[in-house]
């Protein structure tokens, strides 16, 4: 078992469930996306480049998905607190995971990607 592999089993539920679902949906958005272990957290690469990250709240205990690129990627649900360039999307694990909000935001995050306004490794 990896570092990675780790942190999802030893999460009680319904964090761990709320994770390893949010872990599918930003793998299913693009083939050029793998999920890596960073920073001592799970990270998601676009083509070698960070774009987002799984992790959990401190205060309260939820999981959240953070984009590193946050301050392009504007929804009203986006918490950017005292970061300068990331904000945290603040998932409640004992209610539904809205994925139509969480697909929308992760497509806005890509386009970063895929445009040019965050520059990745070249894969052939």
């Amino acid at each position: 078992m990896n570092a990675s592999d780790d942190f999802y089993a030893k999460q009680e539920e319904p964090v761990k469930s709320c994770l390893l679902a949010l872990k599918t949906m930003i793998l299913q958005q693009d083939t050029h996306l793998t999920a890596t272990w960073k920073y001592g957290m799970p990270f998601f690469c676009y083509k070698g480049k960070m774009c987002c990250y799984l992790w959990i709240d401190k205060k309260r205990g939820y999981p959240y998905l953070g984009i590193v690129e946050g301050k392009h990627v504007h929804h009203p649900l986006l918490q950017q607190e005292q970061r300068a360039r990331m904000k945290t999307l603040l998932l409640d694990p004992h209610k539904d995971l809205p994925v139509k909000i969480i697909t929308r935001i992760l497509r806005d995050m890509l386009r970063l990607y895929r445009e040019g306004v965050v520059k990745t490794k070249t894969i052939p």
